[in-house]
Parts: C-alpha cells; structure tokens; sequence
C-alpha cells in the first residue's frame, strides 16, 4: 500500500509542475490586449524599417546610378522591405485577434500582399518612384488604421541583427 501512495504523491507533484509549467487560457480581454500590442510591435518594426532604409535612401538619392555606397544602400533596402513585409504581415495577423482593428485593417491586407516581391526589386535596383510610394502607402494606412482602433504605432526601427534574422 505504501508503494501506491508513493506513487500516487509522485504523479501528483508531476501533475502540479506540469500544470505550473503550461500557459494558462487568456480571457478574451487579455487575448485583444495582447493583439493590439503584437499589432503595435510588428507595425512599429514595419514602419521603421521602411523609413530608415528605404524611404529615406530614397529620397536623399542613394538607389541612383553612380551614386556612391549605392549597393550597400540597395541590399540594406532589399532586406528592409523582405522585412517590413514579414512584420506587416504578422501585423495583419495579429490584427484578427481585435474586432475593431481586424475590421481596420482588413481593407489593407490586398495591398500589405502586394508588397511581397518588392524587397528583391530593391536589392536589384529595380524599384522605382511608384513601389517606393506604394511602401509609403501602405505602412500610413496601417498606421492610420491602427490609430482608428486605438492602437496608435509609431517607428521603431530594427537593429541590422532583426532585418537578417
């Protein structure tokens, strides 16, 4: 009888840290909380992204020919915009999780798509004025959208280690 109790005390204590150890259910509060802040972060990230090392090259004419440091300023905005997509989308994803922001960015979800080989196009010194607009375009959307839904999203601009990893 000993033994049975024995291990009836162990499989308890087993259960109690495997119970301590698994993540409890969020409440639906805590689940939209938690989306608006994911939603914050990766459009945050988006947007710094795409102004310190697309639109901003840009405009101080670095993606031009003969330009000097023009590669480097090209590869850097090829990996901001593979970036910038993967944030927007996981932006996009983490919007569902609020009814107010999931209807917000809903209409923004065909243009966040259209984005995705824009990143090779700048590596490739391919992007003109309108892909460059269009990135433009779509991270105010974003913010605007997410500001309507009380999720306001200012730039945060990645470390080199983010755009790579």
């Amino acid at each position: 009888m000993a033994a049975f109790a024995e291990a009836d005390a162990a499989a308890s204590a087993e259960d109690a840290e495997a119970a301590a150890a698994s993540p409890s259910p969020s409440t639906e509060a805590e689940k939209q909380k938690f989306a608006k802040a994911r939603f914050v972060a990766n459009a945050g990230l988006a947007a710094g992204a795409t102004y310190q090392w697309i639109i901003k090259p840009y405009r101080a004419g670095k993606f031009k020919k003969g330009t000097k440091g023009r590669t480097f300023a090209l590869v850097k905005a090829g990996l901001a915009g593979a970036f910038a997509y993967n944030r927007l989308k996981a932006a996009s994803e983490n919007a569902k999780g609020d009814p107010l922001l999931s209807k917000a960015v809903g209409p923004l979800t065909a243009g966040i798509d259209s984005l995705k080989g824009l990143g090779s196009k700048l590596r490739k010194g391919q992007a003109g004025d309108s892909d460059i607009g269009a990135f433009e375009d779509i991270i105010n959307g974003v913010k605007d959208a997410g500001k309507s839904a009380g999720a306001t999203v200012t730039d945060k601009i990645p470390s080199a280690g983010q755009l790579t990893g």
